[in-house]
């Protein structure tokens, strides 16, 4: 098997050069690479849910900053970090059950309280979400502190006894990676299929002799309108262009070879066309903690012309797209401006230089964003692999996904002797 830090590398290349487009091969691919970490990560007998987290982070920290654009991949690393504390405190409420595991060990050293301190931020971050659950949960998890200091017994037991307890030990150190592994594992899947599951919903939100409006390209909103098609609806559906990339283009020709009836629009036609229209369906590049949507520019445009006709508008979006962030947070980058040769070809904009004034400033700027910011208030339905929510109800399904301690992906400053 590669080293990791080779398969990070290359991925972080990867990432600096765009090679990889799409929230969802991002996601996946991160996901498998973090797993490639975890699995090759040696974890040390104590405090092993924070070694794994400071491996994870430390990994993270470089995928972050090689795409900032792309808020998958820390999506993605903050979707892992969850997963390690919420394996180690179910473990850790195993062992307070007395399930499966062993006490701690007698040769355990006051240097070891860090292990405590990694169980207690468990706790308390289940306990931040405990609004969401059970009270009876709630108070199993308040006694985590109290219960988890085992007393230590004395060593001086013999080699057999020491023994069997360096295997316990040495077997809960395979049980957490395991056990993380193993949800790694099911976060792929989940991205792999949340077309799928997103997908079966659209015999519910499309019926019959409907006009649909998109724009762009999104194999989310393709997938969705051929599953309303194989489930015997009949409908239309408007698709702008979506220039300067022209990704409409792309999807109409794709909505065609399904059997779709589709007509094809510029992006100016939006609000001549949107009085036709029952319902506008797009895809997303984020969904913020406030509802708001990060989506291919133009988006904006069409959210406001179907608040202006009171259409309905529907963001579809899988699970690993749900952003913790906030749009004004700091790490997060709304936007990205494209090259101008997507706009005019070079010769042109030469022509436009000044060089007879001899600086050879230009006298055209071309600006060619990537993403619109559309808020929560021009959204009426947001569509996931988990089903169909209000914009108010994301920040609460967000909080599923991600822990608060997590939020800023950030390695502990070492200290030093």
């Amino acid at each position: 098997m590669p080293d990791s830090q080779a398969l990070v590398n290359d991925f972080i290349n990867k990432l600096k050069k765009r090679k990889i487009e799409g929230s969802q091969a991002t996601a996946r691919q991160t996901a498998e690479l973090l797993r490639s970490v975890i699995s090759q990560q040696r974890v040390p007998y104590t405090n092993q849910a924070g070694a794994l987290i400071d491996a994870v982070k430390a990994v993270g920290e470089q995928l972050i900053a090689a795409n900032t654009i792309e808020l998958a991949v820390g999506n993605i690393v903050r979707r892992v970090l969850h997963i390690i504390r919420e394996e180690d405190l179910s473990l850790t409420t195993a062992a307070i059950a007395g399930l499966n595991l062993s006490a701690i060990s007698d040769d355990e050293t006051d240097d070891n309280r860090d292990d405590h301190t990694v169980l207690s931020a468990a706790a308390v971050a289940a306990a931040a979400r405990s609004t969401l659950r059970p009270p009876s949960l709630q108070s199993l998890l308040e006694d985590t502190p109290d219960s988890a200091a085992i007393p230590c017994t004395s060593s001086s037991g013999g080699d057999s006894e020491g023994k069997s307890k360096s295997a316990d030990k040495s077997s809960k150190t395979r049980k957490l990676k395991h056990d993380v592994i193993d949800a790694v594992n099911e976060l792929i899947q989940d991205i792999s299929t949340c077309h799928e599951l997103i997908a079966e919903q659209a015999v519910e939100h499309i019926h019959q002799n409907e006009v649909i409006l998109t724009l762009g390209s999104s194999r989310t909103v393709l997938e969705f309108l051929c599953a309303a098609k194989e489930k015997k609806r009949s409908f239309r559906v408007f698709v702008a262009e979506g220039a300067p990339r022209y990704q409409g283009h792309l999807l109409a020709k794709d909505l065609v070879s399904r059997g779709l009836q589709t007509t094809l629009i510029t992006d100016s036609a939006v609000f001549a066309m949107i009085s036709r229209v029952n319902m506008v369906i797009v895809g997303a590049h984020a969904v913020m903690a406030n509802g708001g949507v990060i989506a291919p520019v133009g988006v904006n445009m069409v959210a406001l012309a179907a608040q202006k006709h009171a259409v309905p508008f529907v963001v579809l979006a899988g699970s690993h797209k749900l952003c913790p962030l906030y749009p004004h947070n700091p790490e997060v980058l709304l936007n990205e401006l494209r090259s101008p040769s997507e706009l005019l070809d070079f010769g042109e904009f030469s022509d436009c230089m000044d060089f007879g004034s001899g600086t050879g400033t230009p006298l055209l700027h071309v600006v060619n964003p990537t993403f619109d910011y559309v808020p929560p208030k021009l959204v009426n339905l947001f569509i996931t692999d988990t089903g169909g929510h209000n914009p108010s109800y994301m920040y609460r399904l967000i909080a599923d996904y991600y822990s608060a301690d997590d939020l800023v992906v950030q390695r502990r400053p070492a200290t030093g002797n």
